[in-house]
């Protein structure tokens, strides 16, 4: 199997020399690389070429490193149907640099780049209607980016003075805290609040009774 994944990637990279920068086969899959600015290119010759055949688009979604200059991996899974194969198409790019939209090709990938902008702020240029698909029209930031705070920005609530639903910062009633999951009947591996205050309490001693007996010691007669 890796051997004809491999060998369909090499075929890929012949075919768009100067668009497909690499490939790379893992767990049984095929994984290409492109250029974000020929990515049009690139889905219409999977689609196209009859080595290929990939008629049906899976998923559009994104991979976010904020630690890198291009930020976010544009990811693109196709299947192809007649011959029973999958591939996974990537792509990089920035806050700012636009990717080309890939729906005059893929119909169907109008949701999906609708998703990717709406979680992660990926543009996508050519696109009929770039607008946020999941969270609300007014909804500040991405909330699948790595640096959006768990809390976001804002809450919903419904006020009854205003008799609508109304938007408001956060408010959080006790600072954010970071909970023990562990088993009480294990222990923790750190002391808890109070634990200071317990004092180990030593073992009791034996305590000789009358007579020098210890308990439980057997009577001794005297010596004739």
């Amino acid at each position: 199997m890796d051997e004809t994944l491999d060998r369909l990637g090499a075929s890929i990279k012949v075919g768009l020399p100067a668009s497909v920068t690499g490939h790379a086969v893992a767990n049984g899959e095929l994984t290409l690389f492109a250029k974000a600015s020929d990515i049009v290119k690139v889905v219409t010759f999977l689609r196209d070429d009859s080595a290929c055949q990939f008629v049906c688009i899976i998923d559009i979604t994104a991979i976010d490193w904020p630690g890198r200059e291009q930020r976010f991996d544009v990811v693109y899974h196709f299947m192809s149907p007649r011959l029973n194969q999958r591939i996974r198409l990537k792509i990089t790019t920035d806050e700012n640099t636009p990717v080309p939209s890939i729906i005059d090709v893929f119909r169907g990938a109008d949701w999906f780049e609708r998703e990717t902008y709406d979680l992660y702020g990926v543009l996508f240029t050519g696109h009929p209607d770039m607008r946020r698909i999941l969270t609300d029209y007014g909804f500040d930031g991405h909330p699948l980016r790595k640096d959006f705070p768990l809390t976001g920005f804002v809450e919903v609530r419904y006020d009854d003075e205003q008799k609508r639903v109304v938007y408001d910062k956060v408010r959080l009633a006790q600072e954010f805290r970071s909970f023990d999951f562990l088993s009480p009947w294990e222990g923790t591996d750190y002391p808890l609040p109070g634990d200071e205050k317990a004092v180990p309490t030593p073992p009791a001693q034996p305590q000789p009774t009358p007579g020098n007996k210890l308990a439980g010691e057997p009577d001794k007669k005297a010596a004739p």
